[in-house]
């Protein structure tokens, strides 16, 4: 007989299967799908982070390990963004640690602030990754849910608030919904959490994609934030920059110790040459981005004059940031059923609502950034096509 304790997963039992790859596979089965699904970019990054890798012939230590925290160089570069960009001083009472990617820089936070027990807040929907990693470190997930605009309700989050509680996550611009939080709403989270001596953790790995006048806020700017707000940063979307696995936080001078323990245990130090091609992205700049972003704005805004043929079979979100919209369809089919079908069927592949924390209804993630025009135009018509002849045949 088998042993049941190598049977067992143990604390992973717990956590939800990665969604990316299960879509990823049933896209394999189905040649010819349009992938409205994974969270990219359509453009790669600038020339300029390219030209930069010239060096890796002739850097001394370019082979061994480098400072867990990140090139010097790179982080006087992100110093000089926040300050630029999001009003975010270090000087006054924080520290740069470059990462591999923001996920690894949410792990690298919950490693810092949590015990086995404790609890971090998540409005829903929630991005999955860090749903999680908060299972995986033995802590709860404390879900509240938003409104109908996908917006924060900050009674339900003061609610959910008790001993505890360690931090509450915002994501703005936000995955999965696109909903963009104003400033009094993360300025009125961000004052709970010093109230209360918790965490406000700011994940801003969408900064740069918003529209129609949405503005990005970043709580670390607050008067007196740097003691209790930890922001998340990526070059992922902004910067097309998704498989190099670069990001950064910004966290409170007095979690250096704990951070870097947990940085150096998982990754001794970010991998060099990415952080070398991040500093020619960087140096680059927002204008790089702001370019590419007028044709994911294109793109957008096809989906959004396709999708109003189908807005009698289901709600859409219309939010302004990211490059997301949910949609709720009105059907009593569960998400993943219909997820299959319109990829096994219709040739359009799109991630399912349960994922991310929404289970009152059969929700749907539709993403448009990695498409060029031409694609978004077949992919979203093969979408709604898809789901008028679905609904209507389980009807």
């Amino acid at each position: 007989m088998q042993n049941s304790k190598l049977l067992s997963e143990g604390r992973m039992q717990a956590v939800q299967t990665p969604i990316i790859p299960v879509i990823a596979e049933l896209i394999a089965q189905t040649p010819g799908t349009i992938s409205l699904g994974q969270g990219v970019v359509y453009y790669g990054p600038p020339r300029a982070a390219f030209d930069r890798l010239s060096i890796l012939n002739s850097a001394n230590g370019m082979h061994k390990y480098g400072d867990t925290s990140g090139l010097l160089e790179l982080r006087e570069i992100i110093a000089g963004k926040l300050l630029k960009e999001n009003r975010i001083n270090i000087d006054n009472g924080s520290k740069v640690i470059v990462t591999a990617g923001s996920n690894m820089a949410f792990l690298n936070a919950l490693f810092a602030i949590t015990n086995p027990g404790d609890e971090i807040i998540l409005p829903v929907p929630y991005y999955f990754n860090h749903e999680m990693a908060i299972r995986m470190l033995n802590c709860k997930p404390v879900l509240v849910t938003t409104d109908e605009h996908y917006q924060l309700r900050l009674d339900e989050i003061r609610k959910a608030i008790n001993a505890k509680t360690r931090a509450i996550v915002t994501i703005s611009p936000n995955n999965p919904s696109g909903a963009v939080y104003p400033e009094s709403s993360l300025i009125e989270i961000n004052t709970v959490c010093h109230e209360l001596g918790i965490y406000h953790i700011s994940d801003e790995a969408y900064e740069y994609f918003t529209y129609n006048g949405a503005r990005h806020f970043s709580p670390g700017s607050i008067n007196g934030a740097s003691r209790h707000t930890i922001s998340l940063f990526s070059l992922s979307k902004a910067y097309g920059f998704a498989s190099w696995r670069i990001g950064y936080m910004v966290i409170p001078d007095h979690l250096t110790n704990a951070v870097s323990k947990a940085q150096d245990t998982n990754l001794i130090c970010p991998a060099l040459p990415s952080q070398y091609a991040a500093i020619g992205a960087m140096k680059a700049g927002i204008e790089y981005s702001r370019e590419k972003l007028k044709i994911i704005e294109e793109v957008r805004n096809i989906m959004l004059r396709q999708m109003e043929k189908i807005s009698g079979l289901c709600r859409i979100s219309m939010s302004d940031g990211a490059f997301y919209f949910l949609l709720k369809v009105d059907t009593g089919m569960d998400d993943m059923t219909l997820v299959e079908r319109l990829i096994k069927k219709h040739q359009v592949a799109v991630i399912p609502g349960h994922t991310f924390g929404l289970k009152d209804g059969c929700y749907l993630r539709v993403s448009y950034g990695a498409l060029d025009i031409n694609n978004a135009a077949e992919g979203i018509q093969r979408l709604t096509n898809g789901l008028s002849t679905i609904t209507r045949q389980v009807r």
